[in-house]
């Protein structure tokens, strides 16, 4: 027993790997991709499907692998399932075969499983030569599905400009392996060539998109066991980083992390992860339409009436701007956004005019009590938060707003030492809560409606006026000039 015992604790020790946090996640998603492909145990159909001229092996559905999840993992919310599985993506176990993104939709998409042998849990670090292999053998394929998107190209541009010297010996590596691929069956050449993409997807994804292989666990375990990693997919050396880098070690014992490094730890990690990426196009192309949609109300860019103040010493158009009686470009500016409407006073009057007939003003008027409360010198926030609280918030409340539980219990937490912000979760609630439902039904409403083609139609008729009054005065000055001809000639 003791032999027993002792040679189990070797071997736990000389394989550490084993227990890591990615290797116990990695066991899990597999598990469950395991049991997603057994049909004889209730695992999704893989299928074929016809296309228009050709047919496509080996997929599923995304509304399949969203329903196997709800029903085997006793999952209610939909919307869980669908984060599970874009997980599961996200590791790269299954892919969308005409998406480069890697996340779960719950609708028609197709989808493939991932091979055995391109899984994570195989510890793949590839290098950049295997990379620039990939992209080259793509570019030798003449299939419109193997088509460089734009951000591999300028990353086969750059791999061509690092490995100018060896680029001759990938070339031949790349063009060795497309013969080989060209010997293949046809839909097993079609199913390979989509693993493959997936897999780069996960070690070289997207810009914009979450590297699931960037984690400071992967560095911890490929400094504890090296010869695990696996460098290299198609067997080439990278002769660039043959050689290690030197590492400073520290000449002071490294202190075992207590509980407070720990949550240190996981805070950064959570707050990594809610950290939003976008593509650059995309902030480029919302940029873009932003300008276009308020290029009209930049008085630097556009002319403005009656008079530019910016320019000359008039404030007539300062004075039209912040009276109660709006032109139809203010009115038409409150449909951009709710804030928009907000900003404009006569906007906000309309607004709250119309929740008023919705029987939901004290939304507005909370939310107006809060902005207010902001403003407030400061000897008077802590009274002015207790009257906010017992009008719109406490037991009872007069005009008691409808606030879900982490927003009243971050809010009651934070009225014990009252601030300024002491509302922000709230107010942030609320104007949510007004923007995807009240605001769309105001855009719609007679209210709205009415002001926006009433200015239309004022603006029009002022200028048929206009142009009627010039008439009439060029008329009247025909005629009075005709009328002293003729008294002229009768005298």
């Amino acid at each position: 027993m003791a032999e027993g015992s002792k040679d189990q604790g070797v071997a736990a020790i000389s394989d550490p790997e084993e227990d890591s946090p990615n290797m116990i996640v990695y066991r899990k998603i597999e598990d469950i991709v395991m049991r997603i492909q057994d049909e004889k145990a209730g695992g999704v159909a893989i299928r074929t499907v016809k296309s228009f001229l050709s047919k496509i092996p080996s997929v599923v559905s995304g509304v399949d692998i969203v329903q196997w999840l709800m029903k085997n993992l006793s999952i209610d919310d939909p919307a869980e399932a669908i984060h599970l599985g874009s997980l599961i993506a996200a590791h790269g176990y299954i892919f969308p075969i005409n998406d480069h993104v890697l996340t779960l939709k719950d609708d028609g998409t197709l989808y493939r499983f991932q091979s055995p042998y391109f899984w994570p849990s195989n510890c793949w670090e590839p290098e950049n030569t295997d990379y620039a292999i990939y992209l080259c053998k793509r570019t030798m394929q003449n299939k419109a599905r193997l088509e460089l998107a734009d951000y591999e190209a300028e990353n086969l541009a750059r791999l061509q400009r690092a490995f100018a010297r060896k680029w001759e010996f990938i070339f031949m590596q790349a063009e060795a392996q497309v013969k080989i691929d060209r010997k293949k069956d046809k839909a097993e050449r079609k199913i390979l060539d989509s693993q493959e993409r997936a897999f780069w997807d996960v070690h070289r994804p997207v810009p914009g998109c979450v590297n699931t292989t960037e984690m400071d666990i992967r560095k911890c375990r490929r400094e504890r066991n090296p010869h695990r990693v696996k460098k290299s997919v198609y067997g080439v050396p990278d002769d660039g980083q043959s050689q290690p880098s030197p590492i400073h070690i520290s000449s002071q014992p490294t202190r075992k992390p207590t509980k407070e490094d720990v949550q240190k730890e996981i805070t950064f990690l959570n707050i990594q992860l809610d950290r939003h990426c976008m593509k650059v196009s995309k902030v480029a192309d919302s940029l873009m339409s932003y300008t276009e949609q308020f290029m009209e109300y930049d008085p630097f860019v556009s002319a403005t009436e009656p008079s530019n103040p910016w320019i000359i010493d008039d404030t007539s158009f300062w004075d039209l701007e912040a009276s109660r009686d709006p032109s139809q470009q203010r009115v038409k500016k409150w449909g951009f956004a709710l804030e928009e409407a907000l900003k404009d006073p006569a906007g906000r009057d309309q607004f709250l005019k119309f929740l008023e007939s919705e029987f939901s003003s004290e939304n507005l008027r909370f939310w107006l009590a809060v902005q207010d409360l902001k403003r407030r010198p400061l000897q008077e926030v802590s009274s002015r938060a207790q009257e906010i609280w017992q009008e719109f918030l406490a037991e009872g409340a007069p005009s008691s707003i409808n606030l879900d539980s982490h927003s009243y219990e971050r809010t009651s937490q934070n009225l014990k030492d009252p601030g300024r912000y002491s509302f922000e979760d709230a107010q942030e609630h609320i104007f949510k809560l007004m923007k995807s439902d009240s605001y769309a039904r105001f855009l719609r409403s007679n209210i709205y409606q009415d002001l926006l083609f009433a200015r239309k139609k004022a603006d029009t008729e002022q200028g048929r006026r206009t142009s009627l009054e010039k008439f009439t005065r060029s008329v009247g000055k025909s005629l009075t000039g005709k009328r002293l001809t003729g008294l002229m000639q009768s005298s």
